[in-house]
């Protein structure tokens, strides 16, 4: 049997910013390699095995944040929830570095970061094994033209709602109108039914929300956070 083979995957997001600190640096080189959840990249695993979910996190059930950002709910998450594993993605290694310092001072051991593009992940993620999953405050790609590199597309959804389990939860969080319109219109699309039953739902946060940076700054700013809820039908 040959290997698959590699799609054409667009890349159009930030991988690196400014200068690491020294600390950062250390954090990458000494903690990144313990905490991969398994061959991911089309390098080490070119045959697209899946990952061993069940001996990764002991047969805990299974958790994924898309793009954690600084990682303040994704250790928010995993602290508050030692009983499931939690998978981290995220491509810009600024931000992997903040969440490699804030495991070391939480201690967590339920969560496995992922430094890339969450579609590689979903190409080892086996199907429906995945409890919930987070997009909160992903990239707002404001332009009209740029609409299409949205996480809210089928180029993401679809392998989304693949390794969902039935009946998982989706959380979707974001301070920009025009991504709640895509948004509402494309996940359910993809098998996945919108929970709300009235305006509180989507204006209230979850309870065991945690307000990130980018929240607190969307909020000086005057710009209002929409908290969307669906479930994997």
């Amino acid at each position: 049997m040959t290997d698959p083979v590699r799609p054409h995957r667009n890349f159009y997001g930030r991988l690196k910013g400014k200068h690491l600190k020294k600390s950062q640096e250390g954090y990458l080189e000494e903690d990144l390699a313990a905490l991969s959840p398994g061959a991911v990249t089309w390098e080490e695993n070119p045959a697209r095995d899946n990952l061993d979910l069940d001996g990764l996190f002991g047969g805990k059930d299974t958790w994924l944040e898309v793009g954690f950002g600084g990682g303040e709910h994704v250790i928010h998450q995993a602290a508050e929830n030692p009983n499931v594993g939690i998978i981290g993605c995220e491509p810009y290694i600024n931000g992997v570095a903040m969440l490699l310092g804030k495991i070391r001072k939480a201690s967590v051991e339920n969560l496995k970061v992922y430094p890339g593009d969450v579609r590689d992940m979903f190409d080892v993620l086996p199907d429906q094994s995945i409890s919930k999953a987070f997009l909160l405050y992903p990239d707002p790609w404001p332009k009209a033209r740029h609409h299409r590199r949205r996480f809210v597309t089928p180029e993401h959804l679809e392998p989304l709602a693949r390794v969902l389990k039935p009946g998982a939860e989706f959380r979707v969080a974001t301070d920009i109108p025009d991504y709640v319109r895509q948004t509402l219109e494309e996940v359910p699309k993809a098998g996945f039914e919108w929970l709300a039953e009235g305006p509180e739902d989507w204006r209230t946060s979850w309870d065991d929300w945690i307000s990130t940076r980018y929240e607190q700054k969307a909020l000086r700013e005057g710009r209002t956070p929409h908290y969307l809820t669906f479930r994997k039908t």
